[in-house]
């Protein structure tokens, strides 16, 4: 029944909206202010990126990048949908006009949040997933939610961007060695 998980995004957006709407706005402009000059890119809210755009990083990327990583489609479709929903914190990261990065925070009206992120297969290896993961850190804790994320021990880059980035309590070793995790605040 997709109809009932749109109803309840939609309303998981609206009630994050007047919860979180404004300390958000702030906190955006000021935390992607600090990491553009951290990392010399651009970094952009996900709904201010045309969605084809955004589609096309992700078709560029090679197929074993979708191994661990599917928060949501990647066509054009859903990434409208996720630009309309104020509890999607997406961020788009450009080099030039290029994308070459994403991260969102999939937060929800009652203080939790999942992290994730993907660097572009150019620009892996730099520390680009640990500083997007700081960042998403500063925004999620800058609001008062609460953080988390799956990752598996097997995609050893991920693994470490999240454990260099942040302190983490391991909450739940899931099949295929998966690790539900909590981001602890520093």
């Amino acid at each position: 029944m997709p109809w009932l998980w749109n109803l309840v995004d939609i309303m998981n957006s609206l009630l994050f909206n007047i919860r979180y709407g404004k300390p958000l706005l702030t906190i955006t402009n000021t935390i992607t202010k600090i990491y553009e000059k951290k990392s010399g890119l651009k970094i952009v809210p996900m709904r201010d990126v045309p969605a084809e755009k955004i589609s096309s990083f992700f078709i560029a990327q090679p197929e074993n990048s979708y191994d661990f990583f599917k928060p949501h489609g990647f066509d054009v479709k859903s990434i409208k949908r996720l630009q309309r929903l104020n509890s999607f914190l997406g961020y788009v990261f450009f080099e030039g006009e290029e994308v070459v990065a994403y991260c969102f925070i999939r937060a929800f009206f009652h203080g939790k949040g999942f992290r994730g992120r993907m660097v572009g297969v150019n620009h892996r290896g730099y520390g680009l997933g640990t500083l997007m993961n700081r960042m998403m850190n500063d925004v999620g804790f800058g609001i008062g939610l609460r953080l988390y994320e799956t990752v598996s021990r097997r995609n050893v880059a991920s693994y470490r961007s999240a454990t260099s980035a942040s302190n983490v309590k391991v909450l739940k070793e899931m099949d295929n060695d998966d690790l539900y995790l909590e981001i602890l605040k520093d």
